[in-house]
């Protein structure tokens, strides 16, 4: 739960569907959005350390959403969590709004990267701990949150490729499986990033224990990834 202060209201899980529903206009992409509202919310709510007080803190843990097409649960989480006013969300891919149908870092609160191009998160969030591994900084995290369909990408098999051997640690992936990828891998999803050298779960990606227990399962010396598993795309 949190108190935010630009409604001075409680919000919890249960308030994300209201929330959600201040947004409306086209292009909202309702099944991309609510695939990812589950993932989101555990992260934000109980894993990640980052507030809207420490967004620009250097020991803060970064998450980056790769899969950045239907961002409202994305936004209804933000807000949720005070790091965007609730009143912003009812003009949500408006001329005029900060919360356009792709976030921007540079106008959403909290958003560490600027997403649409598939297949750009997860090697940005390569460099991201790359470069704090650089700086010493040992104790943030880096999240990516990208989408199955997301893994046909070139640049993501490079990532995959590179972040295992370098060792990684502070690097988590979190893969969206809603069946939307156009092509089949040998052994699934996890298969793939454990060949690679990182540590991998499969879970259902509606249940927050569960969610929460692969998010915290101990990987040293490898980056790790879990795939949440969700309701088929076009079911």
């Amino acid at each position: 739960m949190t108190i935010t202060a630009n409604d001075n209201h409680i919000h919890g899980y249960e308030d994300l569907p209201r929330l959600m529903a201040l947004m409306t206009g086209d292009e909202k992409h309702g099944p991309a959005a609510t695939s990812t509202l589950d993932v989101l919310w555990v992260l934000y709510d109980r894993v990640l350390r980052v507030t809207p007080e420490r967004r620009e803190d250097p020991a803060r843990d970064r998450f980056l959403l790769s899969k950045g097409h239907g961002p409202m649960a994305y936004y209804a989480v933000l807000a949720a969590k005070g790091f965007v006013p609730v009143g912003r969300l009812p003009g949500f891919g408006s001329y005029d709004s900060p919360l356009g149908h792709h976030p921007d870092r540079v106008l959403v609160p909290g958003a560490e990267i600027g997403s649409g191009s598939l297949g750009h998160g997860l090697p940005i969030a390569v460099g991201t701990a790359l470069g704090l591994r650089a700086q010493g900084l040992s104790e943030p995290a880096v999240w990516v949150l990208v989408g199955d369909a997301e893994l046909d990408e070139g640049s993501n098999h490079e990532a995959i490729a590179f972040a295992g051997p370098a060792g990684l640690e502070r690097l988590h992936t979190v893969v969206i499986d809603n069946s939307s990828a156009g092509h089949a891998r040998p052994g699934g999803i996890a298969a793939r990033f454990e060949a690679a050298g990182w540590s991998a779960v499969t879970v259902d990606g509606r249940d927050h224990a569960a969610l929460y227990a692969a998010f915290t399962a101990p990987h040293p010396g490898r980056p790790h990834m879990v795939v949440a598993r969700v309701e088929p795309k076009n079911a």
